[in-house]
C-alpha cells in the first residue's frame, strides 16, 4: 500500500512556507475527534504541534476530585483518539515526513 496524493483523511489547510497546517479527519465522522497538525521550522528546530478538542466525563468524578487533582498534580489529565483507516494512517505518516522535509528545506538559504 502506498501513500496517496491527494491523501485520504488528510487535508492541507494552509501553507506558509516554513509552516504547514493539516487536518486529520477521524474515521468515525465526528469533528470532535479531528486533529489539526501544525508543522513549523524555525532557526533552531522543527516543531510538530497537534491540536484537538478534548472532553472529560465531568460527572464521573465529584467536583472535589477535580479540584484535588488540580491542586496536587497541577493539571488535569485528558485523552483523545483518532480512528484512521490503514490508508489514512499511511497518508498521515507520509504527510508528516514530507511536511517536515519541506519546511526544513524552506528555511535553508
Amino acid at each position: 500500500m502506498k501513500a496517496q496524493t491527494p491523501a485520504e483523511g488528510i487535508l492541507l489547510i494552509k501553507d506558509w512556507g516554513a509552516s504547514r497546517m493539516y487536518k486529520a479527519v477521524c474515521g468515525c465522522g465526528d469533528d470532535d475527534c479531528t486533529h489539526t497538525i501544525d508543522i513549523e521550522a524555525d532557526d533552531c528546530a522543527v516543531s510538530v504541534t497537534v491540536y484537538t478538542r478534548t472532553r472529560t466525563n465531568f460527572w464521573s468524578m465529584s467536583r472535589w476530585s477535580h479540584v484535588w487533582q488540580l491542586l496536587t498534580k497541577g493539571h488535569a489529565d485528558f485523552e483523545t483518539s483518532i480512528v484512521l483507516s490503514e490508508q489514512a494512517a499511511l497518508n498521515y505518516a507520509e504527510t508528516l515526513k514530507k511536511a517536515v522535509n519541506d519546511v526544513q528545506n524552506f528555511k535553508k538559504p
